[in-house]
């Protein structure tokens, strides 16, 4: 369509030149003493636009004469920038295959193409390419990152203090914010490969409100929380990560737990483990691992039993669901702690266990629990018949040692001294 409508406009042109020109009978005079040149109106035209059409190619080529030595440094500049960015790429394609040296070698060309840059820039008073001071510092900045990462690669720190100093330098423009966050990511990168918590917290808390709170801040930040045994502030950490989904459903609660355990096992006392339990999320706390740790850690400090058994009430629901994920392990422990209680169990709790060993006759755990419950109770026939059903089935040493122990007491109190024995034998041979 357009080619269209410049043929047409040629030909418009064409028809009015020819409407103009084909019959002018105008002259122009030019008089010159002692002569006189008559010359045809057309040709007049012709030969004015040919002077100016020659001037204006004067102008021109003047110009450009005049500006050759501009333009040639210009081109030299451009050739230095083209050498600058060069260097700037082989130094992490080094970098990318290990060739820390010859990175290093690299970057530092690419520094000294900036600065003989910077001086062309000055004398030309123009950026070649747009090479401006944004470019320049933000060069400069991965430049010297790029040494400082081959230098640390190379476990040569001074070197790489020195060159990441520089690169927050360079960096310290407002224009080049986003350098910057980048040269505190790797700086706090490298304090954690050398297990400096503390260095590492520091790098990271020098990071904008906004950085910080991305997942590679808070990454980096429970890594070194673990390795300062902050183990609080790793758990916060933890559940932001779990809340952007860092980790998969099942690695987050894992690690929800660990650090969950890690704090309950920090406590030595009871107030000191009541606090770390209301620091926990419910859902932490409704882990039956944990919770049956809490329990286990109160009683073993001495703690309010009925408040372990509180802390153990998901747990105990959660092993009398039909396809419980509970492991066996967990199931003992939760067992274990229930009965260095049993002293002091209320009537809710008797009423629970026994219902749960009338729902589940054949479990060995909840005979044998029952049965203590009964001799704690003083109710000698029925725990003895409890406890005779459960020891068979027990695969714990422990409970099976306790089991024979609490026979061998019942045969005493009825006077059986061949079955106490007999009793008191087997609960020595686990």
């Amino acid at each position: 369509m357009r080619a269209a409508l410049w043929f047409m406009a040629l030909f418009g042109i064409a028809v009015a030149v020819a409407l103009f020109a084909g019959n002018n009978q105008a002259v122009v005079t030019v008089f010159w003493p002692p002569h006189r040149v008559d010359v045809s109106f057309n040709l007049m035209m012709l030969l004015v636009a040919g002077l100016f059409l020659l001037l204006y190619l004067a102008s021109r080529a003047m110009a450009a004469l005049f500006a050759l030595p501009v333009e040639a440094r210009r081109w030299r500049a451009q050739q230095k920038e083209r050498a600058m960015y060069g260097a700037l790429m082989d130094a992490m394609a080094h970098l990318m295959a290990g060739r820390y040296i010859r990175s290093a070698k690299s970057a530092q060309n690419a520094l000294v193409q900036e600065k003989s840059l910077g001086v062309a820039t000055e004398e030309t008073g123009h950026h070649p390419t747009g090479h401006s001071e944004l470019l320049a510092s933000q060069l400069r900045a991965l430049a010297h990152l790029l040494v400082a990462e081959s230098a640390q690669a190379l476990q040569n720190k001074p070197l790489r203090q020195q060159q990441l100093q520089l690169a927050l330098q360079a960096s310290a423009a407002r224009h080049a914010r986003e350098v910057r966050e980048g040269v505190l990511f790797r700086a706090a990168h490298w304090a954690l490969e050398d297990r400096d918590a503390g260095a590492t917290l520091d790098w990271l808390g020098q990071l904008p409100q906004g950085a910080a709170r991305r997942t590679l801040a808070l990454r980096m930040k429970l890594r070194a929380a673990r390795y300062a045994r902050q183990t609080l502030p790793a758990l916060e950490t933890a559940r932001l990560l779990a809340k952007h989904r860092a980790f998969s459903p099942a690695a987050a609660q894992s690690i929800l737990r660990g650090l969950g355990l890690e704090l309950l096992g920090e406590a030595h006392d009871p107030a000191q483990l009541q606090q770390a339990w209301a620091a926990l999320d419910d859902s932490e706390r409704a882990m039956p691992e944990v919770a049956v740790n809490a329990a286990a850690r109160l009683m073993n400090l001495h703690g309010d039993a009925a408040l372990a058994r509180t802390w153990l009430l998901p747990a105990w629901e959660l092993m009398l669901q039909e396809r419980s994920e509970m492991g066996d392990n967990l199931r003992i422990k939760l067992v274990h702690v229930l009965e260095s209680s049993m002293d002091t169990l209320d009537a809710d709790w008797l009423a629970r266990i026994e219902a749960a060993q009338t729902n589940r006759p054949r479990d060995p755990l909840l005979l044998y629990l029952a049965g203590m419950a009964c001799l704690s109770r003083q109710l000698w026939g029925k725990a003895r018949q409890l406890l005779t059903q459960a020891t068979p089935a027990l695969q714990d040493r422990l409970l099976n040692r306790n089991a024979w122990r609490a026979l061998a007491v019942l045969a005493e109190q009825r006077a059986d001294e061949t079955a106490a024995i007999e009793a008191y034998k087997r609960a020595a041979q686990f």
